[in-house]
């Protein structure tokens, strides 16, 4: 039996999610460390780190140590998590110990990669981990009955990749993991406002550009922005109105590719389950989930049901807390 202090965590690209079976989403901080590039300190951890992100004199450093869903950076990573589980064990009232932990990892990761996380996790104080795939989590999370045999399709939108997959009886039937998620619809942006208007942003801008006026939806109401940059030009800062058409636009490639990864993951589907599909439709989690739009701009090209999860941002986590009741289970699941 698991004890009360045994968590789960959602390592994401964007965010990292901390769970604990008696008091739920404890921790939810992004997913950046500050480092003294002199020394190698550590000088913030999450929320912190990232108010820092291009704001920082040149020996302090923001690195994002999670790339496309999977370590970058490992000893930047163990650092971060050592100081994501101490701030979750203040949180929960716990004196630091070693607990055992269940991490999700993508579906489409290799042997190697998902040895660098149990090692990471290990090295910052774990003594038992346990790896389920991510589109096994943001179902459980989004209360689908994974362990029944009826098809659970689920599209996980996060900061580093999109993770298709379709789940039956506890397992993943089909499924497809692109390196495409919220980060490149930022950069998507950045590089956009460079070449139309010769104005640098940032990442925080253009993440602010696409929570506020991106849209998935092709038809919609137009939306503006102002948005400062630096002029490349003159050097100078410079403002620049931004129409919700022109960054649907921009992201409009990466959108196609995402399209693209559901269908072939239908197109996969055995075909007892495809009846299922077209009857309980599929499932929207992670922060993309979140754009304007996506939902109906989805529905309307692969003609069938799309759902919001309750939580899409914690889908994943509540699944690895959900997942903690039934460990036995879940070693056969993840892979």
């Amino acid at each position: 039996m698991l004890q009360t202090f045994d968590i789960g965590i959602d390592l994401g690209t964007a965010n990292i999610l901390v769970y604990s079976k008696n008091k739920g989403v404890v921790l939810n901080e992004p997913s950046v460390v500050t480092i003294d590039t002199v020394t190698k300190n550590v000088v913030a951890v999450g929320a912190e780190a990232k108010e820092m992100i291009g704001k920082t004199p040149e020996k302090i450093m923001a690195i994002r140590p999670l790339k496309d869903g999977v370590i970058a950076d490992f000893d930047v990573t163990t650092e971060m998590l050592k100081q994501i589980m101490k701030k979750a064990s203040k949180k929960m009232g716990l004196a630091l110990r070693k607990p055992n932990v269940v991490v999700c990892i993508p579906s489409g990761s290799t042997s190697v990669e998902r040895r660098a996380i149990q090692d990471a996790v290990r090295n910052a104080g774990a003594k038992k981990i346990i790896l389920i795939e991510e589109p096994v989590a943001a179902a459980i999370g989004a209360g689908l009955p994974v362990d029944e045999p009826v098809a659970n399709v689920v599209v996980d939108i996060g900061g580093g990749n999109t993770e298709v997959a379709i789940i039956s009886f506890g397992g993943v039937v089909s499924y497809h993991s692109i390196k495409i998620g919220g980060d490149r619809l930022d950069d998507d942006i950045i590089q956009y406002v460079r070449k139309e208007y010769n104005v640098l942003i940032g990442e925080r801008t253009a993440e602010n550009v696409k929570m506020e006026i991106g849209y998935a939806l092709i038809d919609h109401e137009e939306a503006f922005m102002d948005v400062r940059g630096r002029d490349l030009v003159t050097g100078l800062p410079k403002t620049v109105k931004l129409s919700s058409y022109e960054i649907r636009n921009a992201m409009k490639e990466d959108f196609l590719h995402i399209l693209e990864a559901i269908r072939a993951t239908l197109e996969d589907c055995p075909a007892e389950l495809s009846g299922d599909i077209v009857d309980r439709g599929v499932i929207l989690t992670g922060g993309g989930a979140l754009m304007n739009g996506m939902k109906e701009w989805l529905s309307k090209e692969i003609f069938v049901p799309v759902q919001l999860a309750e939580s899409p941002l914690e889908s994943v986590v509540l699944g690895t807390g959900k997942a903690l009741k039934y460990v036995g289970k879940l070693v056969t699941v993840a892979r």
